[in-house]
């Protein structure tokens, strides 16, 4: 739906890739915000370069909502043109994607243009490039558009989506809670997380911040949990999360924990 108006936002590098944010996709498949949505919308919000995480966020939570449809929004005119094209060979059964995707594309950035009020609105790499002081006003724009139970989820994660950080936002703005997720596999240290903190964060991993505690205490529990390792790292990883849990942190999503998640409420990470 357009509004007539120029989309509000920046231009991102567009850089993006094959299964780069598998990783939350598969977390927004399990919220309980798509999953109880009546018809439910999500807006890929600055998809980038290529169509491929709009059309691959589709095809993995149409496995839990089928009647599940994707609205990809950039702000570039080229990027939205090349993404319908892209969408065309879909379509006529020349990729390894379903040739009937409900997948769509317009022009679009913070004040998310759409049909009707998206169940989750991702915004994944989008605000890496801002100030932080431009976070809240971009989570208030898109937050307002939600649906009355949707969900934003807003984060960045490497060039292989091997490091992942989101944050999960109400329709009030508020966040809700942090999530970290890592590929448990040649890890060294669960702190490499901070290079790819969400923009609201990544400049408070200081002594004296929430944030840097919670990591260092993660990896002080990686580290005493060495003697699983034989066992495997998701066994190390399980191991350190309990401990960290035992501590005191309230780590949450305990089913999730075997996938290299880490889930805390935003009060146990929010700047001070």
């Amino acid at each position: 739906m357009a509004s007539g108006r120029s989309p509000i936002g920046q231009v991102t590098r567009g850089t993006t890739g094959t299964n780069r944010l598998r990783r939350v996709d598969r977390w927004i498949a399990r919220h309980p915000s798509l999953r109880r949505a009546p018809e439910p919308l999500v807006v890929d919000l600055g998809f980038g370069a290529s169509a491929v995480t709009a059309l691959e966020l589709w095809a993995r939570l149409a496995r839990t909502r089928p009647d599940i449809d994707v609205l990809g929004l950039e702000i570039d005119p080229t990027r939205v043109a090349r993404a319908e094209s892209q969408l065309a060979d879909v379509r006529a059964g020349r990729t390894p994607f379903a040739a009937a995707p409900r997948v769509s594309f317009a022009l679009g950035g913070f004040e998310v243009p759409a049909p009707r009020r998206p169940a989750v609105i991702r915004a994944m790499n989008v605000l890496r490039q801002y100030d932080e002081s431009e976070v809240a006003a971009a989570w208030s724009r898109m937050a307002a558009r939600l649906a009355p139970d949707g969900l934003l989820v807003e984060g960045t994660c490497d060039e292989l989506g091997r490091i992942c950080t989101w944050v999960a936002i109400g329709p009030d703005a508020v966040p809700r809670t942090l999530t970290i997720s890592l590929r448990l596999t040649g890890l060294e240290r669960p702190s490499i997380a901070a290079e790819r903190l969400p923009k609201a964060l990544i400049h408070h991993n200081v002594p004296g911040e929430r944030v840097h505690a919670l990591l260092g205490a993660l990896d002080g529990e990686w580290d005493r949990a060495a003697g699983m390792s034989p066992f495997g790292p998701v066994q190390r990883w399980e191991a350190a999360l309990t401990a960290l849990r035992d501590s005191g942190h309230s780590v949450a999503e305990r089913s999730r924990w075997r996938l290299g998640e880490l889930t805390v409420p935003w009060s146990e990470v929010a700047p001070g």
